[in-house]
This record gives C-alpha cells, structure tokens and sequence, in this order.
C-alpha cells in the first residue's frame, strides 16, 4: 500500500535522514585496510542511538545488525564480522534510522586502497546512475520513467541492473509501497504523486545480473562472483520539485574517490 506523506511528515523524515547521514560519515572514516566491518556496525549504532534514533535494521525480519555490510561480489543484505577489509576491496554500506516514527534509508559503495580501475568505473556509473534515476523522480512521472533512465544508462555502460532487488516507498514503516525498479519502460507504473516519499537505490553488477541467497537467508550476491555496487537516497515528491532527504554530504566530507 502507497501512504502519502504530509510536508509535516516529510520533515520528520528529513530529521530522521540527518541523524543517518552523519552516522554515514562516522562511518566513512574508518573504511580503510585493516578494519573489521564489524567494528564499523559498532559505530553507527552508538552514533544513531546516542542522537535519539534507532537502527531501522537491526531485529527487522531477524537481521542482526545496524549495518548491511556487503563487501566485493556481496550485492546487498551482507552481515558484519570478523572479516578485515584489505586492499583493492569495495565496500556497500547500507543504512536505515527510525526516529520520532518514521525510517530513511541510504547506502554508498566505497574503494578500500588501491582497486581496479573496472572497478572503480562501476561505482561511478552506479552512483551516476542513481541521480539519473532521481532527475526523473518527479511530480506527474511514474515509477518506471526512474527505472529506465537507470537500466538505459548502465546497460550502456557495459554493466547490467539486479532485477530481483527493487527501491521502495518508506515512512512509519520500512517498507512500503510502491517497488521502485531499476528498470522498466517509459510511461509504466504508479503514478509520482504529491507526497510520495521512496527510496531509489540502484544495485549494479560488473558481470552477469543473476544473484544467488547465501545459505544465511540474507546474504545476495553475484552468481559469477564479480563486483556488484548500490548507492541509495530517500527522495520526497512535491508538486513543484523533489527533494533529497538523505544526504551523502558527511560520507563525501570524509571520503572522497
């Protein structure tokens, strides 16, 4: 079911994205060799908790951590541990926050060292791709004008979009509706109405776009074991412009490739 928000509703998303966003660039600073992706749930959690939020993610479904961590071929739902990042590894970091009732949701891929240069054109085009995806997240589109900017763009470039993981509308819950793709066709879909308030995150793979669910039920990743790469906004819709609510500002202020 599709919830529009009120302007008063968004704002407290917008809060809630705040508290997420600099608990993004807590993380950041220790995405380097050497450190356990374990150690960087710990710090997201402390920092979410101690500004009055709560990890959207932790206990939903039965998911233990505040973080989905999904190193190198992992395309999403990757649980922290003991594994040191090393050299030449990516890292998808992705994020919920629960505050004053309502969730934002957000997630950035980052270089660890020194990686391939294939590599590193797939997180570009990822992130690209992403704002491609919200230029077109407007008032009066529909959902599959975002997902075709994005597949057209990538496919272009060579790599190819997980059908099988999708965005989504978010608020008082999680998840809610609508599925937002990161393919379709022009024209198709709901509607983009005043109000509406998704998360657009396209996932993209260097190799075949199959995925395979590790034996933990949560961990997905890339069937031929290539780099898989997601970058993701909570984006808000207005008669007369869409908003960003997230924010990778304090990744980038800390974190830059």
């Amino acid at each position: 079911m599709i919830h529009y928000k009120t302007s008063d509703e968004v704002q407290l998303i917008k809060e809630s994205a705040q508290i997420l966003g600099k608990a993004h660039g807590e993380v950041a600073k220790n995405v380097k060799v050497g450190v356990k992706t374990s150690y960087l749930d710990k710090i997201a959690e402390e920092f979410i908790r101690d500004h009055g939020g709560v990890p959207s993610f932790k206990g939903y479904g039965g998911f233990p951590a505040s973080l989905c961590i999904s190193v190198n071929e992992v395309v999403v739902h990757g649980f922290p541990s003991d594994y040191v990042l090393k050299d030449g590894d990516i890292i998808s970091i992705d994020c919920g926050v629960f505050h004053q009732g309502f969730h934002s949701d957000s997630a950035y891929t980052y270089p660890v060292g020194e990686v391939s240069p294939e590599v590193l054109s797939l997180l570009k085009t990822t992130k690209d791709s992403l704002y491609l995806g919200i230029e077109k997240a407007v008032f009066g589109n529909r959902i599959g004008d975002i997902g075709h900017a994005i597949q057209k763009f990538v496919e272009a470039k060579g790599y190819t979009i997980v059908r099988e993981l999708v965005g989504h509308g978010l608020g008082k819950s999680l998840h809610e509706g609508p599925e937002v793709p990161n393919y379709g066709k022009k024209g198709s879909g709901p509607l983009l109405n005043e109000g509406l308030v998704i998360a657009i995150e396209p996932m993209v793979n260097l190799g075949t776009r199959n995925i395979v669910q590790e034996r933990d039920g949560w961990t997905i990743r890339t069937a031929d074991r290539k780099a898989s790469a997601h970058y993701e906004h909570t984006v808000a819709i207005f008669k007369d412009r869409t908003e960003i609510l997230t924010t990778h500002q304090y990744i980038e202020e800390n974190f830059n490739f």
